[in-house]
């Protein structure tokens, strides 16, 4: 429109008007062509050049009352468009209910409104029409509220699976975390499976670390612990081995929300902790040398550095503020029964109990020894000192094998897998052969040890 301009107005309108921002949308008359931001700016310019609005309509070619309307507005203002009906809007309140029954499936609120609406439409529509719905959903799943609990009152637990070397060969192992609400301070075990007896002696273990129990242990929605999870508030359904346990040992279960693991996400970031930071990377010889890794790991690493949360080291913080608020074990005894047994090592350096072999340390080849299990660990015992450690065997004809028991027979060490089975399903005892045999004997130098003198041929 500035062409329609006389020259003389046009040389006052030589300056660019200034940049126009935003504002709410204007009316638009029947038929009146729509203004740009430009035509505005010169309707206002003439405004101050001392025009009326007959004549700036008249020169503009536009009616007065759009010249009145600018002049009230003082600026441009787009003009409003109305909105276009959608086909859903009138299922608006039908559709959110659906949506949030539905957990966020748009395609399953689609067929329901084409199955009791009759209303067809394709699922780009709905989706569209529920964006704002699933923007809410995402934002009400992500908005956490930090929970802190008081000294000694929640211990959470959780277990984390990881594939490790053990001798040589890769094993997927079950880790199991006991982290402490208040402190940060974690205990870690180690274990072959997540059945329910490793789930109570990792508790039990727990425990023991930290020297109490707390008021409440808050745990997942495992099967080995829960029968049926809660749902719509209601109480979960613990299993009855479970509450006898709690019961023995003082304190209360309580189940997180199903599939809601950040509940008790001090532990589930100590699970990523472990995993990430003691055994990443590492190969051990034996599942023993792993839980002695993880136990100076605990001591030398975890309690002792700064907790990112907290801005102090766990151990300090447990042995200031949480420690007196345990209940203390009172010398209770274990809630997992023990079990004993007495065998006689045999020549490839293993005792036999129920159809899986154990080894000890070679020299007490043909001694007896006591066998304890406990829960899922088993002690063997020569006089009043441990001389070997092994997890109880989930299966059958297995042979858990610790290669340190085996090293220095005849100068060299034997170094077979950890876990491997029995190439012979007819015989319960192994046999050594011949070859084994002659490894087995002991050195000439430690028989001349014990008489006092050089052995003679």
């Amino acid at each position: 429109m500035l062409d329609a301009v006389p020259a003389a107005v046009a040389a006052l309108l030589d300056t660019a008007p200034p940049a126009v921002p935003r504002f709410p949308l204007s009316p638009l008359a029947e038929g009146e062509p729509v203004r740009t931001p430009d035509d505005v700016a010169v309707i206002l310019r003439l405004r101050a050049l001392g025009w009326g609005s007959k004549r700036i309509a008249a020169e503009m070619g536009c009616a007065r009352n759009t010249v009145k309307r600018y002049l009230a507005q003082t600026r441009w203002v787009p003009a409003a468009v109305p909105p276009r009906p959608k086909v859903l809007d009138a299922h608006a309140a039908w559709i959110a209910e659906r949506f949030h029954r539905h957990g966020g499936n748009a395609d399953v609120v689609r067929q329901d409104l084409l199955r009791e609406l009759g209303v067809q439409v394709s699922l780009r529509t709905v989706e569209r029409a529920v964006a704002p719905l699933r923007q809410a959903l995402a934002a009400a799943a992500r908005a956490t509220v930090r929970f802190e609990t008081a000294p000694g009152e929640q211990l959470q637990i959780d277990f984390g699976e990881r594939r490790v070397v053990i001798a040589g060969v890769s094993e997927r192992l079950h880790f199991f975390v006991a982290t402490l609400g208040y402190s940060r301070r974690v205990h870690v075990r180690v274990f072959r499976h997540e059945r329910q007896s490793a789930w109570l002696d990792g508790l039990e273990s727990a425990f023991r670390a930290f020297g109490g129990v707390c008021e409440t242990v808050l745990l997942d929605n495992a099967k080995p612990l829960v029968l049926e999870p809660r749902r719509d508030g209601t109480p979960a359904a613990f299993h009855p081995r479970l509450l006898a346990f709690a019961k023995h040992w003082g304190f209360r279960p309580v189940a997180c929300a199903p599939y809601r693991a950040r509940t008790k996400g001090k532990d589930e970031r100590g699970v990523a902790y472990v995993k990430r930071n003691a055994v990443a990377g590492h190969a051990f010889a034996s599942l023993a040398a792993l839980e002695a890794h993880l136990a100076a790991w605990t001591r030398e690493v975890a309690d002792v550095r700064v907790h990112g949360t907290t801005g102090e080291a766990p151990l300090a913080r447990f042995l200031r503020d949480e420690a007196h608020h345990l209940r203390p074990l009172a010398d209770r005894p274990s809630f997992q029964p023990t079990r004993e047994w007495v065998r006689r090592v045999q020549a490839d350096c293993t005792i036999e109990l129920r159809r899986n072999w154990y080894s000890v340390p070679w020299r007490l080849l043909g001694e007896h020894v006591r066998v304890l299990q406990h829960g899922e660990r088993l002690t063997v015992h020569h006089g009043a000192q441990v001389v070997a450690e092994h997890q109880v065997a989930s299966g059958v004809r297995v042979r858990r094998i610790d290669p340190a028991h085996l090293a220095g027979i005849s100068g060299h060490a034997i170094r077979p897998p950890a876990s491997s089975p029995v190439p012979s399903a007819s015989s319960a005892t192994p046999t050594p052969s011949s070859a084994d045999a002659a490894t087995l004997l002991r050195p000439l130098a430690e028989y001349a040890a014990v008489v006092g003198g050089e052995w003679a041929a």
